[in-house]
């Protein structure tokens, strides 16, 4: 499959400190991406080189066809949704949800002067009511819930119908329940042939939904492992990820993980609870 974008040897430095370090990694059209790692990671600085809104120090990145550096980034954004807690930051809060999805087609924050076809009206209709807040478009963006919100913005993300869409920590600051609808969404989203390729950044295997395919692992900058989720997500790599020893389950295709017993914890009885 042709790749929708290639890291090679990328590094970025800022104040001297290196917020990602040698990272290589390519990413085929049709993948579903998750990357890991605790917080200083190099996640959301990844996710900013892809979006194509940080150059790197040093290395070779192509997104979509293009090298950064030898294209119109404002063009190539286009291409690419993205959901971040700045970029809800942008969105005025007196703003209408409707206004803030549709405001999407002319890459903007807030509606001002551009003019918007009743294509662009039918395709933010379209979003909203594939995401559940069509009855929510009259509600102003700073009056919705934090599930609310994600939703909001992931479908303001896809108004474009983008090739690539990222999505930084989108289970960030839901309870269980909204939670879980997000990711039931996720997933519908994983499984449709039509979806763009997609990166999803988190901190917690939870939150994977089914349908994605791949794992990226992070710690300090660096790439841990990567690779199919299927061999690449084991409880060894997620130790190393996370510098605990990891005991790591999955059933019905999601996830869970805790940190593995020690000492006269791992040797107790889980009928009985004593020690053997």
């Amino acid at each position: 499959m042709p790749a929708a974008f290639e890291l090679t040897n990328v590094s970025v430095e800022r104040s001297g400190k290196a917020l990602l370090d040698d990272v290589t990694w390519t990413v085929a059209e049709g993948e579903r991406w998750v990357v890991l790692g605790p917080n200083g990671a190099g996640k959301t600085t990844l996710l900013q080189v892809i979006g194509a809104t940080m150059h790197p120090t040093r290395g070779t990145v192509r997104i979509l066809g293009e090298k950064l550096g030898e294209v119109v980034v404002s063009e190539l954004r286009t291409r690419i949704g993205h959901t971040s807690t700045k970029v809800a930051d942008r969105i005025p809060p007196a703003e209408s949800v409707q206004d803030a999805v549709l405001s999407a087609a002319h890459a903007v924050s807030g509606r001002w002067q551009e003019e918007y076809d009743e294509e662009d009206l039918a395709r933010a209709q379209q979003m909203m009511g594939e995401w559940g807040v069509s009855a929510l478009a009259g509600r102003t963006f700073g009056t919705l819930s934090e599930g609310e919100r994600k939703r909001v913005l992931i479908a303001r993300a896809l108004m474009t119908d983008p090739e690539l869409l990222l999505l930084d920590e989108p289970g960030a600051g839901l309870d269980l329940g909204a939670r879980e609808d997000l990711l039931a969404s996720l997933e519908v989203l994983a499984h449709a042939d039509d979806s763009p390729v997609l990166v999803m950044v988190s901190h917690h295997v939870e939150e994977i939904p089914v349908g994605f395919t791949h794992v990226l692992l992070m710690r300090d900058g660096k790439v841990v492992a990567q690779g199919p989720l299927d061999t690449t997500l084991t409880a060894d790599n997620l130790g190393t990820t996370f510098g605990q020893r990891i005991q790591l389950d999955r059933e019905g295709g999601r996830f869970a993980a805790r940190r593995a017993a020690y000492g006269r914890r791992a040797n107790r009885s889980p009928e009985t609870g004593e020690t053997a």
